[in-house]
């Protein structure tokens, strides 16, 4: 006979899974409809602001509850928002969170998905190669160019997320286009997308995600170290709030 507890289990776990079923089934016509809608969508801000309602019409549906906290602190004009990152969720909650006047910067790897490549080249996102040094440098200088235009952008510095817990180290692409355009670097956290989604589970379970924009680091005037201080000072402030460990070994 199973004992009472197994059984309670085994009904957690159906629940978790036509839960983790409904999010799917809530997902795809959402996705598909943004990307509709993008693609007639005849500006820039309104396809942003087309996405950004669906990512969150999305949360709702899932009945995920979804915070925002200290967007006043995003400076009125460009800055380059650097956030940790635990889960495929992260895209869609910054994407909820922030204003439309942000443009992504994200891997190249996502150039491979069709139809979310599609939808990011018509949100504006910029794509990154990390495994060809020339490849990764051209796209670096294009991404330095919308800094120095004037452009608000979101970096996730880890580059990706893995299963273990804690703040990968972080690639310093997000801190040098801050310093060579000299913008602040605003730093945010994501709490609870490791726990609905982690990188090792195929489908999500209930829970609730919150954002904190913190307060904006400012690049020193001249130097040679800007960049290590930016990266350094960000990191030290997401850690503060992330209740997670350091996985940098030079801390």
């Amino acid at each position: 006979m199973r004992p009472p507890c197994d059984g309670a289990a085994h009904v957690k776990a159906v629940a978790h899974r036509l839960y983790g079923v409904w999010c799917i089934v809530a997902f795809v016509p959402m996705a598909i409809g943004t990307l509709a809608l993008s693609l007639v969508a005849p500006t820039l801000p309104l396809r942003r602001g087309i996405a950004r309602g669906g990512a969150r019409l999305f949360f709702a549906l899932a009945g995920i509850r979804f915070t925002v906290h200290g967007l006043e602190r995003l400076p009125d004009g460009a800055c380059v928002v650097v956030a940790n990152h635990a889960s495929y969720l992260d895209g869609v909650a910054m994407q909820a969170a922030l204003p439309p006047r942000f443009a992504f910067v994200i891997k190249k790897e996502m150039v491979r998905v069709p139809l979310a490549s599609l939808l990011l080249r018509r949100l504006g996102s910029e794509f990154v190669d990390r495994s060809n040094r020339q490849a990764g440098a051209s796209d670096t200088r294009r991404v330095m160019r919308r800094a120095g235009s004037g452009e608000a952008l979101g970096f996730f510095p880890e580059g990706t997320f893995t299963p273990e817990r804690g703040l990968a180290k972080f690639h310093a692409g997000a801190f040098v286009t801050a310093a060579r355009a000299g913008l602040p670097v605003v730093p945010a956290v994501i709490l609870g997308t490791r726990s609905i989604l982690p990188a090792e589970r195929a489908l999500p379970r209930p829970g609730r995600i919150e954002i904190r924009v913190l307060e904006p680091v400012h690049p020193a005037d001249g130097g040679t170290d800007r960049v290590a201080r930016l990266l350094r000072q960000s990191r030290a402030a997401i850690l503060t709030h992330l209740d997670e460990p350091d996985l940098d070994p030079a801390g």
